[in-house]
């Protein structure tokens, strides 16, 4: 197939994932880099940290698709922050080594009937036989009984994550499960709409991304406080959204062969004390 530039990649990917861009205006922009770079191999993460970049390098690639941004706003702008002295060492770092990033979001979650964010987070979990077929979007699952606390330790070790916050009694009895991934459970332009979806598929529990303390971190609080077998479990953004980048790296490979292909995890933001 010859050398792979940036655009030829990122011409396939679109492609195969939707048809062809669908998405105007768009954050799915390279934010630094050149289209015509003949590309080396290929790193898939949530975001491009300062050491998800070196370890791409130390890989030898070149090319990182990211799903977040690079430069800490929505649409990859640079006007604020042209003599910041952070956005201005990342810069050099990425210059001196070659490399280039492309962002894929909004194709990813909108540009075809799969959102494949939520696949790699349902493969990773192992959730797919359960769920809703009846639902028009992937939030909804039925799982085997459990409980709050014993879910919240199956996905420590699945997330590799060494605390999760959570409301409701740990002792809760678990069966409809609602997920809402990175900034979905700020409801998507709604902030209604998660309280709207516990209600409306009757679960017991939101596994969320993104909060906002006063919408369904208030609301589930209520419901406990008043006794209702309703819980919360808080995965964060990164946690929620990352192993949808995991399954890009598979994605990937089943369509290219000219170049080495990885997963590199942008690990959650935080540290606990």
């Amino acid at each position: 197939m010859g050398n792979w530039t940036v655009q030829r990649i990122i011409d396939k990917i679109l492609l195969d994932m939707c048809g062809g861009p669908k998405i105007s205006p768009t954050c799915d922009i390279i934010s630094i880099g050149s289209p015509d770079t003949i590309v080396t191999g290929v790193a898939t993460t949530f975001m491009a940290t300062f050491d998800v970049i070196k370890e791409a390098v130390r890989q030898g690639k070149n090319f990182i698709i990211t799903h977040e941004p690079t430069w800490f706003n929505g649409m990859d702008q640079t006007d604020w922050c042209e003599n910041d002295s952070i956005y201005l060492a990342k810069k050099k770092y990425l210059e001196d080594n070659g490399v280039t990033i492309w962002r894929l979001h909004d194709h990813m979650h909108m540009g075809s009937e799969t959102d494949y964010i939520y696949k790699g987070l349902i493969e990773e979990l192992g959730w797919r036989n359960y769920l809703q077929k009846d639902e028009p979007q992937p939030w909804i699952y039925e799982i085997p009984h459990t409980t709050l606390r014993a879910l919240a330790d199956e996905f420590k070790k699945i997330f590799h994550m060494d605390t999760i916050q959570i409301i409701g009694s740990p002792d809760m009895e678990v069966k409809r499960v609602g997920i809402l991934v990175g900034g979905g459970s700020l409801g998507l332009g709604v902030e209604v709409m998660p309280m709207q979806v516990m209600e409306r598929d009757r679960l017991d529990l939101m596994v969320v991304g993104d909060i906002t303390e006063w919408t369904i971190c208030a609301y589930l609080n209520d419901a406990y406080q008043m006794g209702f077998n309703k819980g919360m479990l808080t995965l964060g953004h990164e946690r929620s959204e990352e192993f949808g980048m995991k399954y890009m790296e598979k994605w990937l490979k089943e369509r290219f062969t000219d170049f080495p292909i990885a997963f590199i995890d942008a690990k959650e933001p935080f540290r606990y004390l």
